[in-house]
């Protein structure tokens, strides 16, 4: 994806170095649009491996409103071992306490809650919430299929109430959606960007929220927008974001949803990408 690469190239050349939680250092921009039209493919990126599979568990985790990464892991999905919530085990560097956050499973009223059970009193992963809380998905939903005009289809994940309990505020806080001529457009807000391991994510993520939603409300699919704000790439990225940068992308992917009934009974092994090639994977290390 040329937008994609577009913003790597940006940081690269006219970042400026910031200081950042995790002590890593970063190169930095501000206030970037990604866009992407879905008529021409699925955004999952050519220009190193992208693992579709954990991508897609993790949409339907957020789905589901569910806080156990046990979950995940179940379905070898690792991408939120490293972190759980400060409430179990408060956020430390040294090796003792990474330990505790990795043997730690509740992740604490992280995205899927909110999206599910917006203000509901959390207590812990195994609690059931059923009823409780704004469905927030649900009544997007609704909006779509009774009212598609509504510029009021949003969902928030930021809710200053509850960050001291999670894991990690919302990096991506906000959805909002809106239908133009029969085609359903997806626009996803981001506070912070981690350009070379969170943004491809992010961007396939949003792309299949945005295909769930489209066949839940019989759409075409449209635009798929993202307003990033704080973009970098971290110090131990750059050499592999030159390395990307190299790289010819490959003609984007389809993507393929069977046996679809509707978006809260969707599971990831319902969905397939068809079509991908890529280079080869490049290994980023993470910043907890």
């Amino acid at each position: 994806m040329d937008a994609y690469l577009s913003i790597v190239k940006e940081i690269l050349e006219k970042g400026e170095a910031k200081t950042d939680r995790t002590g890593t250092g970063t190169r930095a921009i501000f206030g970037v649009k990604f866009e992407h039209d879905m008529s021409s493919g699925f955004p999952l990126l050519t220009t190193k491996k992208m693992p579709f599979r954990l991508i897609a568990s993790e949409l339907e985790f957020f789905i589901k409103g569910i806080t156990d990464k046990a979950w995940l892991q179940e379905k070898n999905n690792h991408i939120w071992d490293e972190w759980c919530s400060p409430s179990k085990v408060p956020y430390g560097h040294d090796e003792a306490t990474k330990k505790k956050m990795l043997e730690e499973t509740d992740l604490g009223p992280v995205y899927g809650f909110q999206w599910r059970h917006f203000g509901a009193s959390y207590n812990d992963q195994h609690t059931d919430y059923s009823g409780k809380g704004v469905d927030q998905l649900k009544e997007l939903v609704h909006l779509l299929k009774t009212d598609p005009s509504s510029r009021r289809m949003i969902i928030s994940a930021w809710n200053p109430a509850d960050q001291s309990k999670m894991a990690l505020p919302p990096c991506h806080y906000a959805i909002q959606v809106t239908v133009l001529g029969g085609k359903l457009n997806l626009l996803w807000h981001q506070r912070s960007v981690d350009t070379m391991l969170g943004l491809p994510f992010n961007i396939a993520s949003y792309a299949l929220l945005l295909h769930l939603l489209a066949k839940e409300a019989g759409l075409q699919e449209g635009k798929l927008v993202g307003f990033l704000g704080d973009v970098h790439i971290y110090e131990n990225h750059i050499e592999g974001a030159k390395e990307q940068l190299k790289r010819a992308p490959m003609k984007l992917p389809r993507i393929i949803t069977s046996n679809f009934k509707s978006i809260f009974e969707w599971t990831h092994t319902d969905s397939t990408i068809e079509g991908y090639e890529s280079h080869p994977a490049l290994k980023f290390p993470i910043a907890v």
